[in-house]
């Protein structure tokens, strides 16, 4: 069984004997066996910390769940810089939580029943792995773009009843945010916990409009508005 590794010099082909790996697996086996300086990143081994996440065959999986194939071609997250081999800087991307201030700002101390509990129960699941930000083309073209797990964790906010000022985070998603990305769906597809970050900013969207604000890109369809990126309507 052979697999190819992303590196600096290029890829670099395994030879393995055959056998039922994950892809974690068979990093931990080259690094013992073979590569001692081959590097990579993983944690739980449990699809839980999100920190084994790369590409193989150009997608997005998470190494520790993926059962490795012959022939199968491995490489780091795109759109974030490269540490060594398929170790990557995840920090500009994490930071995009704090730029969408993705967090309760104004508590109301109440009860929630479990029908409040599930409208935000599967955002809650985001491992921050980064594989949706790897294959989001907005992302890879607009470093500034917030980006899926960060909207969809504003989301989370957004809809729990908790929140007394759920306006001023849709105020900070309308410039880079939601009205940027352009519904691809990858990040949904790629998600191992089956979030869809598609369908939260498609939500963020209706709750944007419900406070005055409409698509910028809405005013050059037919003319236009005259109004300015992310503009409110009264």
């Amino acid at each position: 069984m052979q697999i190819s590794v992303k590196r600096d010099e290029g890829y670099t082909t395994y030879e393995l004997a055959e056998g039922a790996y994950t892809l974690l697996e068979a990093l931990q086996k080259i690094k013992h066996e073979i590569d001692n300086t081959l590097a990579f990143s993983s944690g739980c081994r449990s699809s839980v910390c999100g920190s084994c996440a790369m590409r193989v065959n150009e997608q997005e999986v998470l190494a520790c769940s993926y059962k490795v194939q012959d022939g199968d071609r491995v490489e780091p997250l795109n759109n974030m810089p490269v540490v060594r081999d398929l170790v990557v800087d995840m920090d500009s991307a994490l930071q995009k939580n704090a730029n969408a201030k993705a967090w309760i700002e104004s508590f109301a101390k109440m009860a929630l029943n479990h029908e409040d509990e599930k409208v935000n129960e599967v955002q809650s699941d985001c491992i921050l792995c980064g594989s949706c930000y790897s294959s989001c083309p907005v992302y890879a073209v607009n470093g500034e773009f917030l980006g899926p797990f960060a909207l969809t964790r504003v989301w989370k906010y957004v809809s729990d009843k908790r929140e007394i000022k759920p306006k001023t985070k849709i105020d900070t998603i309308q410039q880079n945010g939601i009205w940027d990305c352009t519904l691809c769906n990858n990040c949904t597809v790629v998600c191992p916990q089956n979030i869809s970050s598609k369908a939260d900013i498609e939500k963020l969207r209706a709750k944007s409009s419900q406070f005055g604000y409409i698509d910028p890109n809405f005013g050059s369809f037919g003319g236009g508005f005259g109004l300015g990126d992310g503009d409110p309507i009264f």
